[in-house]
This record gives C-alpha cells, structure tokens and sequence, in this order.
C-alpha cells in the first residue's frame, strides 16, 4: 500500500528540495518514506550513511528530466522511515528493497548506490540481477577486489559508527577527510535532521555491526569473485576519495573480465566520499550516459 502526505506533515521537518512528490509504502513491519520525481523508466537512487532521499536533491532533478521516474527511499535505519523492528542483519536492506519493488510495480530498474547503499545495490545485482538494468556505484569499489593492506585507511571511519553512544555527534564524517569542498552548515544539518529521531540514532550501531562488516568480511574472503556478476555495471570514485585511488583500484581490481560481463570505472575530479555533495552534476551525467550505453 503507498499513500501520498505533504512535505510539511513530517517531523522533523523534510529539508527542502523541489519538484519531489512525498510517499508512505507499506510493507510488512515497514513504513518506508519514499521521495520521487518525474516519469518513464524507474531508476532507484539508494543512498549511502548517514543520509538518505536529500542525498540525491540535486542529481534526481536531473535524472527524471532525461525521462526517468527517479525513486529515492530512505532506507531502514535512515531519514523518516519508521520500522517496527530495529534489527538489522546483512540482507534486511535486500528483503526492504524486493518488497519496495513490489508494492511499487517495479519488474526491473536502473540502479545508482552511494556508500552504505552500495552493499545493498551489490547484493541485489549478484541475487536478482533480472530487477536491474544497470548500475552506477559511488565510492566503493566492486565486490570481486582483492585485500591489501592499502586498503585499510579506507575503513578508518568505522569505529566511532561501531561503537556509536546515542547522541553523539556525526558531523565529522562530514570533515575535510571526506570531500573536496566545504559542505555548508545547512547541508550538513538537513542530511543528520533525522538522527534527532532516537530510532534514527539508534540504527547506527545494527547497521555497522549487522550490515557493514559481516559484508565487508564476505568481500575480503572472496565471495563475490567466485560469483559472475551479470548486471553492467559502472564504478565511480572521485580522485580526491583516499586511499581510493586510480592506481590502488587497479590493482585490487585487476581483470574484471574474469568476474564481470561489464565493468567500467570512471573518476571525477574535485570530488572525494561524498561526491554527490562534491560533484552532484558530474553523478547525473555519468548515470545518464551509463544508462544510455549500458542497457
């Protein structure tokens, strides 16, 4: 079941975006608040921690106006989506999805992830790649990399999020560490406005612990490069996101053949984690043209 309600009925208040129409869909134990924009194909938007829908206020716009219907939900755990139960294990965000999808009507979607979101666009693509048409992945690499050791600054940020004391402030993950550019002051308080919310703030934890790293350990063991993976998909990271670099990827990712149908990599400059903060339209064209060429 979807039913619409109005931007100003929500508490916290929604952070202003125009042109988004606002939605509950119900499933079961979940009420998922959905923002969506324009008509035509679906195009799912899953967005990355701790954000969620605004993430993409400046990129959705976009996007539906190459004549897509663009779906951003916030995911359980995030922004003003209320869940009855707040355990969270590897594929709960998986089962929400498949079950979005179905209320939605949605057979198959181009999909774009950021961050968090990508463990969950990752696993759908490898367990339903007929759902999905294409998928773009911002800021973390495919699922068939090997370890290194120079990796492991790119975890740096996970042990505050692990041991997360309720209350505490988040706005460091929005540091110099993580974008090219200064995010401004109201940026950065409309994508923590939910964690005001005590089931928003108390996700933290089950998300890192429940989600984050029995994934991150899976992908370290080598899961995913005995698997193929048949969605064609793009991976963008931008050029100031450390230690992500160029040359590291490439060695941790070497002959992607081997694992993929079709993999391509793409890098912006002047961006860094948080690209869609960084280079907003720089992520739209490349979905764009991803979808155009890929599908």
């Amino acid at each position: 079941m979807t039913r619409s309600v109005d931007a100003s009925a929500w508490s916290p208040r929604l952070p202003e975006a125009s042109g988004f129409h606002h939605l509950v869909v119900e499933t079961p134990g979940l009420h998922t608040h959905v923002a969506a924009i324009g008509e035509g194909e679906p195009v799912v938007l899953l967005h990355g921690f701790p954000q969620h829908w605004w993430q993409w206020q400046a990129i959705a716009p976009v996007i539906a106006a190459g004549g897509y219907r663009v779906i951003c939900p916030d995911l359980r755990g995030a922004g003003w989506t209320v869940a009855d139960d707040p355990r969270i294990e590897r594929e709960t965000w998986l089962r929400d999805l498949l079950a979005l999808f179905d209320v939605l009507h949605i057979e198959r979607a181009h999909l774009v992830s950021h961050d968090m979101g990508v463990i969950t666009a990752m696993q759908l693509t490898y367990d339903h790649p007929e759902r999905v048409r294409t998928a773009v992945q911002l800021s973390v690499p495919p699922g068939f990399m090997t370890f290194s050791p120079g990796l492991l600054p790119g975890f740096r940020h996970l042990p505050p999020f692990i041991w997360h004391r309720p209350g505490a402030s988040l706005r460091g993950v929005f540091s110099e560490a993580y974008v090219a550019r200064p995010i401004s002051e109201a940026a950065v308080e409309a994508h923590l406005a939910p964690m005001r919310r005590p089931d928003i703030d108390g996700a933290v934890r089950p998300l890192t612990r429940g989600m984050v790293l029995p994934e991150a350990m899976r992908m370290m063991r080598g899961v995913y490069r005995r698997r193929r993976l048949t969605v064609p998909t793009l991976v963008v990271f931008g050029r100031r996101d450390r230690p992500w670099t160029e040359e590291l990827l490439g060695r941790v990712c070497r002959n992607p053949k081997r694992y993929a149908d079709r993999v391509e990599f793409a890098y912006v400059d002047d961006a860094a984690h948080f690209i869609t903060d960084d280079a907003p339209a720089a992520v739209a064209d490349l979905a764009l043209d991803w979808f155009e060429r890929a599908a």
